[in-house]
């Protein structure tokens, strides 16, 4: 006479083994979590940087008698003279340097900082066209660093009529 025997039920060994390779896989998901919010987290910053940079080519078209007043070096930050919206009469190359100032100080706000402590880098170079039917040429760049140290920069290129109608 033989005795049937008839598993009841998961073992202790294929239990383990089954919570392992769990595991495992909850490892990589987490994994891929993480990578997928620095990777959106960087580009909401490369994304708000090109925002930035047309915020300024918009301000310099908008005030195209500030031509040259729009020139800033890496580092610098212009003091706010009130000319938006205030009772301030301000020329065109205060509304420039006015522009400048808060321009700076929003990209300071919102893009990230270095591990040191320093703030993202901007700048805005001007080449004065050799004649009024030539275009003047504005170079702006932001620069800043992502956590991971990695830094990223983004330049645009604007070329400006100055004697163009609008």
């Amino acid at each position: 006479m033989s005795v049937k025997h008839t598993q009841r039920g998961v073992g202790m060994v294929e239990a383990l083994v089954a919570l392992v390779i769990l595991a495992v896989g909850m490892l990589g998901i987490a994994a891929l979590f993480v990578e997928s919010m620095r990777s959106s987290r960087s580009a909401f910053s490369r994304t708000q940087a090109v925002n930035f940079a047309n915020d300024l080519a918009d301000r310099i078209r908008s005030n195209r008698f500030g031509q040259g007043a729009y020139v800033l070096a890496v580092g610098d930050l212009p003091d706010l003279l009130d000319c938006a919206g205030g009772p301030n009469n301000c020329d065109p190359a205060d509304l420039a340097q006015d522009d400048l100032a808060r321009w700076v100080r929003t990209v300071q706000a919102a893009l990230p900082w270095d591990a040191a402590g320093n703030p993202p880098q901007t700048s805005v170079a001007f080449v004065q066209a050799a004649a009024t039917t030539q275009p003047d040429q504005y170079t702006i760049t932001v620069d800043w660093a992502e956590p991971d140290a990695q830094r990223y920069n983004y330049t645009i290129n604007m070329q400006l009529i100055r004697g163009a109608a609008l």
